[in-house]
């Protein structure tokens, strides 16, 4: 059968077989964002409810609830994973989801600058408003299992590897794809999605901060075009705190 011109449908374009640009990527996105905010409700009110006997005396005893607590954050990826294999051309087509060399270099030198964004903002902030003002959100969901190896390596593994993972698919995935699809210039592209990041993690003291290090992890995928840098300069950013668990205890 003969394609009229009119009907022919433009090829995604592609660098380095890396599909720039998906108009399914603001759905996922939305998709994503929903089911965390959901799913975080359900889970608090499940583990808070004083009809299933874990009121907060029994909270110490978090164990389980490590896992718990992650499992909203699942879906932040999970929708555009879903949105990639129905349809996209699969996560390496669409994001570059595995780091090669050059995305482990430009990602560990972005980690480093996230860090030290972070470290700088945070500083200088509590100048202005005092130590008291900044909460510790690893501490408040992790602290009660210090004493348990095992959890804190669980601890550890989400923050590091899980932790980024799926708010890289989300955030640097599928939402940069999309807004690459209308054609949204990189350095707006890079601002707002910066701005989602921050705003993601729900910490109003640390806003400024995480604004900084959304734009440094960014860098990695505006500078490589892929997720995986971004992964790399994400769990880079994740890791110390992670080892201050451990430290802590």
């Amino acid at each position: 059968m003969r394609v009229e011109h009119g009907d022919e449908q433009p090829a995604p374009r592609a660098v380095d077989g890396l599909v720039l640009g998906a108009h399914w990527g603001v759905l996922a996105f939305l998709g994503g964002l929903a089911g965390y905010y959901l799913l975080s409700l359900l889970v608090a009110g499940v583990v808070f409810s004083g009809d299933i006997g874990l009121g907060a005396t029994q909270l110490p005893a978090l164990g389980p609830l490590v896992l718990l607590a992650f499992v909203p954050n699942v879906l932040l990826g999970l929708a555009p994973a879903l949105g990639s294999w129905r349809w996209g051309r699969g996560l390496l087509a669409d994001y570059g989801l595995l780091p090669n060399g050059r995305d482990l270099r430009v990602g560990l030198a972005c980690g480093g600058f996230a860090l030290l964004a972070g470290y700088v903002v945070n500083l200088v902030l509590m100048q202005v408003y005092g130590p008291d003002r900044f909460d510790d959100p690893l501490h408040e969901v992790f602290g009660g299992i210090a004493g348990d190896t095992a959890w804190l390596v669980v601890a550890a593994l989400i923050v590091v590897l899980g932790a980024p993972l799926t708010e890289e698919l989300l955030v640097r995935g599928a939402l940069w794809n999309a807004l690459a699809h209308y054609r949204v210039p990189q350095w707006v592209t890079l601002v707002l999605t910066a701005l989602v990041f921050a705003q993601l993690h729900g910490e109003p003291t640390r806003m400024l901060a995480l604004l900084g290090q959304g734009i440094a992890i960014g860098t990695a995928r505006m500078v490589t075009g892929r997720v995986g840098a971004s992964l790399v300069a994400h769990a880079a950013n994740n890791l110390p705190p992670a080892l201050l668990l451990f430290a802590s205890s």
